[in-house]
């Protein structure tokens, strides 16, 4: 198994994760190698929470231009982590 440290990237917060939030899932950017199994216990390490649900995908990167030069934004993957009825991660509190 990984380091849960390097599983999770960072934290993803936008409009429509936000409204996640109140149904208990979480958004993360994660490793691209990583696979559930993994991303369930780096976050159940990391904030001592109760995974229920662990869903993935895969976000291909986008062709950027700007004037003549062209380029693409990063390949990444990330999960939605549904978290047990009444638990909360800490991070997203703030």
């Amino acid at each position: 198994m990984r380091d849960p440290y390097e599983v999770l990237i960072k934290p993803l917060v936008s409009e429509r994760t936000t409204g996640l939030m109140e149904e208990n899932k979480y958004t993360f950017e994660v490793n691209k190698n990583a696979n559930k199994i993994e991303i369930k216990h780096a976050v159940e390490t990391i904030f001592k929470v109760t995974v229920t649900n662990v869903t993935t995908m895969n976000v291909v990167g986008k062709m950027k231009r700007q004037g003549r030069t062209s380029g693409m934004t990063a390949s990444r993957k990330k999960a939605i982590v549904s978290v047990k009825a009444g638990q909360r991660l800490p991070i997203f509190e703030e």
